[in-house]
Order: C-alpha cells, then sequence, then structure tokens
C-alpha cells in the first residue's frame, strides 16, 4: 500500500458518501498519510493530536477528536491504542484499515472521459476546404446575395454542427413560402439569428375530392 493507493480509496469512499466527508476528514487523513511516510511506513505508528491540530489550522480538540473518531468508524483509521489525552498520541493503522472501494467515482471519471471523446469526434475541426464548399452551397442556394463578405467571415465562426444543419435545411428554409409578399431575411441577418433553427410548418396534402362526392354519388 502505497501514498497513491490510500489517497484513491479516500477519493473513491468519499464520492460515494459525500453528505459524510468535510475537507477537515481529509486533512487529517491526508496528514496521517505523510506521517506515516516519515515514519518509512510502518503498520502501526503514533499519530500526535495536538500535532495534527497544529499542522492543519484546528484549535479545539474536541473538534479534532471528532473528525478522528468519524475516520475510525468510516474505516479509513484503525485504532490500535487510544491516547489518554490531546498531548499523548493514539496509535493508529492505515494499511489495515481499508473501507471497502467504491466505484461510483471510477464510473464517472469512465463516464466524462467518453463524453470528452464523444465531444471532440463530434466538433472536431474540418478543413478549411471544406469548409468554404459548406459556404458557397448556402451561398448557391440562398436567394438573397448581399454583404457576400461579411456572411463568409461570419460563417467561418460557426461551429461544424451549425454549418452542417444549414447545409441540410436551407432548401426547406427557402422553399417556405407562408403569403405572397414574404421576403427572406438578408443572409447576414439569417446567420445572425440562427434562423436555420427555426421550426418550418409541415406542407399540408393536398386532399383531392372525386367529383362524384359532389354529388352524394
Amino acid at each position: 500500500m502505497n501514498s497513491y493507493d490510500l489517497s484513491r480509496n479516500f477519493w473513491n469512499w468519499a464520492f460515494d458518501n459525500p453528505e459524510k466527508i468535510s475537507p477537515n476528514h481529509a486533512a487529517v487523513y491526508f496528514f496521517a498519510i505523510e506521517h506515516c511516510n516519515r515514519l518509512g511506513w510502518k503498520k502501526k505508528f503514533g499519530f500526535p493530536s495536538q500535532m495534527t491540530m497544529d499542522a492543519i489550522g484546528i484549535k479545539k480538540h474536541s473538534t479534532y477528536i471528532r473528525y478522528f473518531n468519524d475516520l475510525v468508524e468510516f474505516g479509513f483509521f484503525e485504532l490500535i491504542q487510544k491516547s489518554m489525552n490531546q498531548y499523548s498520541s493514539n496509535i493508529i493503522s492505515l494499511t489495515s484499515a481499508l473501507p471497502k472501494k467504491g466505484e461510483a467515482m471510477d464510473k464517472a471519471i469512465s463516464n466524462h472521459t467518453a463524453k470528452q471523446k464523444e465531444y471532440k469526434q463530434t466538433n472536431k475541426p474540418i478543413n478549411k476546404e471544406q469548409v468554404l464548399k459548406a459556404f458557397d452551397y448556402f451561398w448557391e442556394h440562398y436567394p438573397k446575395k448581399v454583404a457576400k463578405g461579411k456572411c463568409k467571415e461570419k460563417w467561418m465562426r460557426l461551429k461544424e454542427l451549425e454549418q452542417k444543419q444549414i447545409v441540410r435545411t436551407i432548401k426547406d428554409f427557402i422553399a417556405y413560402k407562408p403569403f405572397e409578399d414574404y421576403t427572406h431575411p438578408n443572409p447576414m441577418t439569417y446567420l445572425n439569428q440562427s434562423r436555420w433553427e427555426d421550426e418550418l410548418p409541415k406542407k399540408k396534402e393536398k386532399v383531392i375530392i372525386h367529383p362524384s362526392e359532389y354529388l352524394g354519388l
């Protein structure tokens, strides 16, 4: 058992039991690891209360002993011999006091890593030639040809997913004409207002009525 294993074991348990752990628990426990390391990793060793309190900034012995007892209860310290007062040492063991390893933190880290990988794959930069081809497609189909230079600059700042959505939906947006005098916005307005996210109504299917139905036949 080494300091890394003890540390990882502590944070795994803390992740599973966040309502029980406070910064003072961590301070006492990690000072114990440091003290054990200085003593050459003895299986059991004296852990002076006053020395620990001075090191981590706890003023009252009653406060310190509460966190110490919690760590014994949680299973991080095995209390070999209890001290008589705050000026004597508790004799503890770290290597034989190992709470059951939690799996929640490992799963959380694994899920986070997977999401980061997915995000990088989804949002990986595409080469400039592809970006310009996509812009040319947008410009070719958009009915208004105004401020092409500024539109291209704006296009280059869009995310890849936004560019793909524009290319995929631009024809439907242009075809949408709810009334006769409808005019499409300028292309720069379209880009600035994220108009590709507009929810366009579905086209109504024409109902064909046979002439005989009018006669009730």
